[in-house]
């Protein structure tokens, strides 16, 4: 078997996180790629963290440089398996104690939207994008959270396909709405070992008692913001 050829190191400590995770890396490049990325997330910056930024090249004038080709190869082409880094992370996670979730945390659910034009990324449509307050052409994710009074980090998530996706819309046995999805996370959120005392969830969640439903068959605790028609 060929030796895996060394790695460029990450900045500092960072090195000895990122190591943890080049097992699931197969190529070079791959683990090259991660580094970069790590390091451009945590490095701090004057502006949104874009492609350009995270590989420290000019906005727009920038976005053929080669690292900044480099870093979108690596995440938008490149044959890596998203879940299996994720869980390692919540691996990680989960095993620091100074990171470890207990029970008296909460499990918080929510959902996001980003604009989006055309048709060739997946998952885009018109759609509710709640931080812009109006539907729009965009990519609405579903996102899973845990926190303390001290601390807090994203454990899961999965982008909501709009139902023109599916053959038979709405009705299609693969079509799942952003409540369904929710309440997934918080299964696989409870069976990956994360400990919390209750799931918590803005109104748009709340008022929906198919979503409530789903939760208390799973067994899981919740507190609910309502609004006022919904009662108590």
């Amino acid at each position: 078997m060929t030796a895996r050829r060394p790695c460029l190191p990450a900045p500092g400590p960072l090195e000895g996180y990122a190591a943890s995770f080049d097992d699931l890396f197969g190529a070079l490049a791959q683990r090259r790629g991660f580094r970069e990325y790590l390091t451009g997330l945590l490095a701090p910056q004057d502006r949104n963290k874009t492609l350009t930024c995270l590989a420290g090249a000019e906005p727009i004038a920038g976005a053929q440089h080669p690292a900044v080709q480099r870093l979108q190869y690596f995440l938008s082409e490149s044959t890596w398996d998203y879940d299996r880094i994720n869980a390692r992370r919540l691996e990680l996670l989960l095993a620091d104690p100074a990171t470890a979730p207990h029970p008296g945390g909460v499990l918080a659910i929510d959902d996001s939207g980003d604009r989006k034009d055309g048709h060739a990324t997946a998952h885009v449509g018109s759609q509710w994008l709640g931080r812009y307050g109006k539907t729009d052409r965009g990519i609405v994710t579903v996102t899973t959270l845990w926190a303390d009074e001290n601390l807090y980090y994203p454990l899961h998530a999965v982008p909501y396909t709009p139902a023109s996706y599916f053959p038979k819309g709405k009705n299609d046995p693969g079509f799942r709405t952003t409540l369904r999805i929710g309440a997934a996370l918080a299964h696989d959120a409870h069976t990956a070992g994360v400990a919390f005392r209750a799931v918590v969830a803005d109104a748009a969640y709340g008022n929906q008692d198919a979503f409530r439903g789903d939760l208390s068959i799973a067994g899981l605790p919740f507190v609910m913001a309502l609004t006022p028609r919904r009662g108590t």
